[in-house]
């Protein structure tokens, strides 16, 4: 899987939208929220009619996946680069709580496109890449631990998933952009652009200028990222990079379908022959 978004510098400019300034970067990615019986529920249950400020985005972006039980979406990456286009597609399906798998498709030269699978079951992740016909199985990745220590700053603390997806992929800044909100969005200048459909679904818009991030290549003053985020859900439909005006990278969700029906094959896998199996 493709890398997506690092941690993002301290040294940040103030957060700003096009009706509110805010004085502080916005740093409120892990703030727990849960009923009586011990379930997660959204800060905010949806939005207002008027257009919201940033940080009122942020909050109601942070809880995304805790606004449906299954999804299913594909999205639809192209990457400009000096050989031409290069595109990409994820078809993401999720189960709450714990399963979710993500096939990623690049398009070759030859009759059949090279394929990743990543699916977990809450316990175990597996993967397989078609091209080397390699798999892997290994327990879940571990999160850091202690980050709920209310002396931590919030900058210090991360979102911890209801359901894991694919680390600094594309499906996980989607479903789960509260890391992207803190760490790369509040870190430049923002400001919400208006309202927006984007494959039906009414989405607010956002444009930010010069987020700092570790990718020195983008670290100019006319580096920007413009996003769509879904109105009901706010989860990311679209994604644009661009420097100098230029688009050079860009992603939108072609098919979001939340609490969509899921046939029991969904979340089904079974390595191919002649797997050769790494761990």
């Amino acid at each position: 899987m493709h890398r997506f978004w690092w941690p993002a510098s301290e040294r940040v400019a103030p957060l700003q939208s096009a009706t509110m300034t805010q004085s502080a970067r916005w740093h409120r990615a892990l703030v727990p929220s849960a009923a009586a019986d011990g379930l997660r529920l959204p800060a905010i249950a949806a939005l207002a009619s008027e257009l919201p400020t940033t940080w009122e985005l942020f909050e109601f972006m942070r809880d995304a996946e805790l606004r449906f039980a299954t999804l299913r979406m594909r999205i639809v990456e192209e990457a400009r680069t000096t050989r031409g286009v290069d595109v990409t597609r994820m078809e993401v399906v999720i189960s709450h709580p714990g399963h979710s798998k993500v096939t990623t498709t690049r398009e070759g030269q030859g009759a059949r496109a090279d394929y990743e699978i990543w699916i977990s079951d809450g316990d175990l992740v597996r993967t397989y890449a078609s091209a080397h016909k390699l798999g892997t199985q290994r327990p879940i990745r571990n999160r850091p631990r202690g980050l709920h220590d209310r002396d931590f700053p919030g900058r210090s603390q991360v979102y911890e998933p209801l359901t894991a997806l694919p680390m600094e992929t594309l499906p996980e800044t989607f479903v789960h952009p509260a890391g992207f909100c803190q760490n790369v969005l509040s870190s430049g200048r923002c400001s919400i652009a208006g309202s927006d459909l984007v494959g039906g679904r009414e989405a607010v818009l956002i444009d930010c200028d010069h987020p700092r991030t570790t990718e020195t290549v983008a670290d100019r003053p006319d580096y920007q990222v413009s996003i769509a985020v879904d109105r009901d859900t706010g989860v990311i439909l679209r994604f644009i990079e661009s420097i100098g005006g230029l688009v050079t990278r860009s992603a939108e969700v072609v098919d979001f379908a939340p609490d969509a029906p899921l046939p029991p094959s969904a979340l089904r896998f079974v390595f191919p022959t002649g797997t050769t199996m790494l761990y």
